[in-house]
């Protein structure tokens, strides 16, 4: 793993306890979990080999970070730690998760395409407003932080089971290794509020080619109940050991 390039982006690392899992599951009801059978977590071992091999951490020195229950808390604590000035934006995103979590299904990416975009750059982050609509989940949250202008580059680490979950509309125009966020109604205040970014983006279907290229900044790390049985909490505590916690989270 290489030294981060001077005044490059800082990095975080965004885990899902979903990734962790032999196959990917069927999304339960709500204040239920996914059933066990075919979708077995992996041994403790086997993940702190990945956090260690493939991510460069180490329990003997932590990075500072944060466990919540469903990924979209990844937002208000990014948010949080900016308004500290612990995390500047742009950043880098690693995203290890069996999903992508840009917003395939309802509500879908139309809400930020047309109804995010159109904004101010700096009032676009108020998450508040869009949970009281109920436009923002723990399935589309990257898709509103590439909204807000958080994300430098995004790399997408899935599990081996990982079913496609990409919405097309996402890509710059002839790319698949960038995302530029568009639509008719932000191109009409695109003088006021410049173009929008576009983001380096690389997909690892086989988790083994991954490697981080430089240390993280922050780590966290999502349980995701809804889509990870019981026994995978086991894992929280093996995993919480590479993260040291973070005041006021």
């Amino acid at each position: 793993m290489s030294a981060p390039e001077q005044g490059g982006p800082m990095r975080v690392l965004d885990l899902d306890l979903d990734f962790f899992l032999a196959d990917c599951c069927p999304l339960a009801a709500p204040g239920e979990r996914p059933a066990p059978a075919g979708c077995e977590p992996w041994p403790a071992a086997a993940v702190e080999a990945f956090l260690t091999r493939q991510c460069g951490l180490s329990a003997a020195a932590p990075v500072p970070g944060c466990v919540f229950e469903t990924h979209d808390g990844a937002l208000a604590f990014w948010r949080a730690r900016m308004a500290e000035g612990r995390l500047r934006a742009p950043f880098h995103v690693t995203h290890v998760d069996a999903h992508s979590d840009l917003g395939i299904g309802y509500p879908g990416p139309g809400y930020v395409l047309n109804g995010v975009l159109p904004q101010r750059p700096g009032v676009r982050p108020a998450l508040e407003r869009y949970y009281e609509n109920r436009q923002l989940d723990e399935a589309n949250y990257l898709l509103f932080a590439l909204a807000f202008r958080w994300i430098a580059s995004l790399d997408n680490v899935r599990n081996p089971r990982s079913r496609p979950d990409m919405p097309a509309q996402l890509y710059e125009s002839g790319r698949r290794d960038r995302l530029r966020l568009s639509s008719f109604a932000a191109g009409l205040m695109e003088s006021k509020h410049g173009p929008e970014p576009s983001v380096p983006y690389r997909v690892y279907e086989d988790y083994r080619a991954f490697s981080a290229e430089a240390p993280y900044d922050f780590v966290t790390l999502a349980i995701s109940p809804r889509y990870t049985p019981a026994a995978a909490d086991a894992l929280i505590e093996p995993i919480r050991r590479f993260l040291r916690p973070v005041e006021g989270a």
